[in-house]
């Protein structure tokens, strides 16, 4: 009897031994499958700096604009509330970051910001970049015309659009829809407003837009109206969030808030609530609603050439007293950074800048990147100002400079410069105007300068003509009173 036992005691022993392994090693695949499911890098980074930062591209009304809500600026509309909801359910506060529409998807990829809800739609080539949520709103494609001309077009047929310019925005499938117009010729723009504009001039017939965009466009702009091409039911509008690949955990708790807001009506309520706010200061003079804008917008602009000369005139001396070594290797860098840094556009640079200061850990606001971005960039002018005054001081004076013991430093420091500075003056003074013109390229990647704030004013108004007069005027004024001081100061020296 004991016998028997004994062989039973040692079968289930051996089954123990061998079922237990395998069961161990199911529990610690569920858990990894359960953790992997709750949780993943993105997700934890978001929680982690307890913040939420979403990019958009704030000239989109009413999925996302600038609203005076108890006299401060604020991004409204519909995304942001959307936004706001996600921000709610992950348990973090959210940081809203407004730039071009083009540099959303770069500024994903490197780590600028989180999330995406900006009227993003899935296509198969942004699908191999990032995460898409479901969609939460479905709006077919539509076209902006000028109301003079709607008879034209109201019959829908695209043959009608044949031979004309159409207009849509760069990178979206409403620019895929353009092109599918037989005989028409497309014209991209990063900023809605600018394309808008185009149409207000007669530049391009129309303008492709969802019809909750050119729905708004024609009830606030009594020169516009909308009409229906016959598009493809490929091009209908899908928005939905876009995350960073490979954020399954994330993307499963931003489509628990789509699913509940889309389906118990709050997402509607989203919608009317950014309708009223887009009508909110009917009662308020243009300067009252927008005159705060480009007055940040100048001063934003002020300092962005104020940095970018200072370190372009810093960096540019520096170049060029190696441009003028005697050193080889010296001199080769000189010559390298200067014709690299003239060859390419200020654009590709705050680009590099913006994205690249990120790749490599260091975590730049927009305004410092665009800085420094202005700042190299005109240093290589600079350096190339500053060496041909340098060339231009007679050799005599180095020579005699040296003859009274003073070092090669010395005599460039103490006797060459300041000769070379009057030289150079009028030319760094041309250098500081342009450099306030070209601030305006800065804007892409977000930073609040008067030609930002000019594109806030053009979405928020639906007006694209007047704020553009406003800017150009604004410019006029700097750049005049710049070149009167500049010349006054070249008189005072020649006396």
């Amino acid at each position: 009897m004991f016998k028997t036992l004994s062989k039973k005691m040692l079968t289930w022993l051996t089954l123990a031994i061998l079922v237990l392994p395998l069961l161990l090693a199911s529990a610690t695949a569920f858990t990894t499958k359960v953790n992997a499911a709750e949780t993943d890098p993105t997700l934890e980074r978001i929680q982690k700096k307890g913040t939420l930062v979403v990019g958009l591209s704030a000239d989109y009304a009413p999925y996302e604009f600038h609203s005076q809500i108890d006299g401060k600026d604020q991004i409204v509309g519909f995304d942001v509330s959307l936004a706001k909801e996600i921000a709610k359910k992950l348990g973090v506060k959210i940081q809203i970051e407004d730039m071009g529409f083009d540099a959303l998807l770069g500024a994903l990829k490197t780590g600028k910001i989180d999330m995406i809800a900006s009227g993003f739609s899935a296509t198969p080539e942004r699908e191999t970049q990032v995460d898409f949520s479901h969609v939460y709103l479905k709006s077919p494609q539509t076209m902006i015309v000028l109301k003079t001309n709607k008879a034209k077009y109201e019959s829908g047929e695209l043959s009608a659009f044949s031979g004309q310019k159409i207009g849509a925005q760069t990178q979206t499938i409403q620019e895929d829809a353009a092109k599918t117009i037989p005989g028409a010729t497309v014209v991209s723009l990063q900023k809605y407003p600018n394309l808008i504009s185009q149409l207000s001039q007669g530049v391009v017939a129309g303008v492709v837009a969802e019809k909750t965009i050119a729905q708004a466009y024609a009830d606030q702009n009594p020169k516009f109206a909308m009409v229906e091409p016959k598009f493809s039911t490929d091009s209908t509008g899908q928005t939905s969030i876009a995350v960073p690949k490979n954020s399954p955990a994330l993307v499963a708790k931003v489509n628990q808030v789509i699913d509940k807001v889309t389906t118990d009506g709050q997402f509607d309520g989203w919608k009317k609530q950014a309708q009223k706010q887009m009508f909110a200061s009917k009662d308020k003079s243009y300067w009252q609603k927008y005159g705060h804008y480009f007055v940040e917008g100048t001063g934003i602009t002020l300092a962005l050439a104020v940095v970018g000369v200072l370190i372009g005139t810093t960096l540019g001396t520096f170049f060029a007293l190696l441009k003028l070594s005697s050193v080889f290797i010296l001199k080769a860098i000189g010559n390298i950074y200067v014709e690299y840094i003239r060859g390419t556009p200020l654009l590709v640079q705050a680009f590099m800048v913006f994205f690249g200061t990120q790749a490599i850990g260091l975590h730049l606001s927009a305004f410092v990147a665009g800085s420094l971005a202005m700042g190299l960039n005109s240093a290589a002018y600079v350096a190339e100002i500053i060496r041909s005054g340098i060339e231009s001081v007679d050799q005599g004076q180095t020579e005699a400079a040296r003859s009274l013991g003073l070092s090669h430093a010395k005599a460039m420091r103490l006797v060459i410069l300041p000769q070379a500075v009057r030289t150079i003056l009028p030319a760094l003074g041309n250098e500081f105007v342009s450099v306030i013109k070209e601030g305006s390229v800065i804007s892409v990647i977000g930073v609040g300068e008067l030609m930002y704030e000019t594109g806030v004013v053009q979405g928020a108004s639906f007006e694209p003509f007047m704020p553009l007069v406003i800017a150009s005027l604004v410019y006029f004024v700097l750049t005049f009173t710049i070149s009167r001081v500049l010349g006054y100061a070249e008189r005072r020296m020649d006396r």
